[in-house]
């Protein structure tokens, strides 16, 4: 039994990430075990509820593991917790364009049977938010609107008019909370900071975000919802089961404030193979770590500490001189950047033919794409469904043998050795990308 509950909103700047993430902290302030799991392919939000929960950041997304693997990676994420929260993703029922929804908050919902509890910012309207709360409660009736919590109150007066108006349509208002300065994560370009970002910051607001939400939430209804769903059927997802447990190996993966994102289950595949993931902060580490195989290199924000990263000249020389004799490299986004001749007119890595910027316009979706050619991570014609999220353009945009195709375009860098590319992969959702480099890390020697 996985008591679970799913955080959702009409539309995106509802607050869902600042009660989800409060609801964390508090419930794990009262002694519980809680799990936090984001739907979708954000790695920003879950740096949060890491921070919050105490354990490894969690997404769920049918587009990039398969509606198939959702409950066995929710049963494995939530492991020993006793209650997962789930934070969806914008409006409760947006999904991937021109698809009906699929992998929107309400299809990851129905796919887990789990009660879903509506944040309201309620700042612009009173009676008015019963009628929008009684409209997603009625628009699809295999989605089970269990609660509202409304956010962002002016006064009490304000609540008392909007549960009167919510009264009549039966639905239960969970929490009421006020406006507030006091909690805030900063955004920029594209979206939030990440909390890795803002480590003691972060950690100095839990405590504040979470005397707000038990302030202002039934935190005890809250675990009735979520204690009402049924039990999952199936097995928790298996690590160990997809990949081919090998010799021990290392693999350097970037991290610190310039990389903060990277899949839980990545570094989870590829210890179930006997790769050991060591974390290499490219800020500030002047050396690869002893025994390094292969290079990992995620997501982040390396435009945003370019200087920092071109200042160390130690470090982009190691890597530049561990691809060219031939060590296994994977790189996504951030990491395409990084190796990249220059970011912003500033020397970078080195490892690619090119040179990337930052732009005004971004890149954003899902994406289904295929290996045009054999290389280090794909065999010829493999096909992988990932997403692409930045602001930023590299030229040229692609090598002799692009890493991926959509759309008739080829798309990043790779051969037998390096693989670099904006396409984001949830390596749950293709093992065979975490076998492939394994092998390819262990053959190093």
């Amino acid at each position: 039994m996985v008591a679970r509950v799913v955080i959702a909103a009409p539309g995106s700047g509802h607050g869902k990430t600042t009660v989800a993430a409060g609801l964390m902290a508090a419930l794990r302030g009262r002694g519980l075990r809680v799990s936090g799991h984001k739907v979708g392919p954000d790695f920003i939000d879950p740096g949060y509820h890491a921070l919050a929960t105490g354990r490894p950041a969690r997404n769920l997304d049918p587009f990039l593991q398969g509606e198939h693997r959702l409950v066995p990676l929710l049963r494995h994420g939530a492991g020993d917790a006793e209650l997962a929260v789930i934070e969806g993703v914008m409006g409760l029922f947006d999904g991937a364009l021109g698809t009906e929804g699929y992998a929107s908050t309400a299809h990851v919902a129905r796919l887990l049977d789990a009660p879903v509890v509506l944040v309201v910012d309620a700042s612009a309207a009173s009676r008015s938010v019963a009628a929008v709360v009684l409209g997603f409660a009625h628009y699809d009736p295999a989605v089970r609107l269990a609660g509202v919590i409304l956010n962002k109150l002016g006064s009490q007066r304000h609540e008392d008019e909007i549960r009167a108006a919510l009264a009549p349509t039966g639905i239960e208002v969970l929490g009421a909370l006020r406006r507030t300065d006091d909690i805030h994560a900063p955004s920029r370009h594209l979206g939030l900071v990440p909390a890795g970002e803002r480590i003691a910051e972060s950690r100095r607001m839990l405590p504040r975000l979470a005397d707000w939400i038990t302030e202002g939430v039934d935190l005890a209804a809250v675990l009735r919802v979520a204690g009402s769903a049924p039990p999952l059927a199936g097995p928790a997802w298996d690590p160990a089961a997809e990949v081919e447990s090998g010799p021990p190996a290392v693999v350097a993966a970037a991290a610190g404030p310039a990389f903060t994102f990277r899949y839980t289950e990545t570094a989870e595949l590829l210890a179930a193979a006997g790769v050991r993931v060591v974390d290499l902060d490219p800020l500030h580490d002047k050396a690869l770590p002893d025994g390094c195989g292969g290079l990992y290199f995620g997501g982040g924000f390396p435009e945003v500490h370019a200087d920092e990263l071109s200042a160390n000249e130690p470090l982009r020389t190691a890597v530049a001189e561990a691809a060219r004799s031939g060590m296994p490299v994977v790189a996504e986004c951030a990491g395409l950047l990084y190796l990249c001749q220059e970011l912003d007119g500033l020397p970078m890595a080195g490892v690619l033919p090119a040179s990337a910027r930052m732009t005004r316009r971004g890149a954003l979706g899902y994406r289904k794409a295929d290996a045009p050619s054999a290389n280090l991570l794909a065999e010829a014609g493999q096909r992988v469904t990932g997403h692409e999220f930045h602001r930023t353009e590299v030229v040229p945009g692609q090598g002799e043998s692009p890493a991926w195709r959509w759309d008739g375009e080829g798309e990043g860098f790779a051969t037998a050795t390096v693989h670099a590319s904006y396409l984001h992969v949830h390596w749950a959702g293709h093992p065979e990308l975490a076998r492939r480099f394994a092998a390819a890390v262990r053959a190093r020697g």
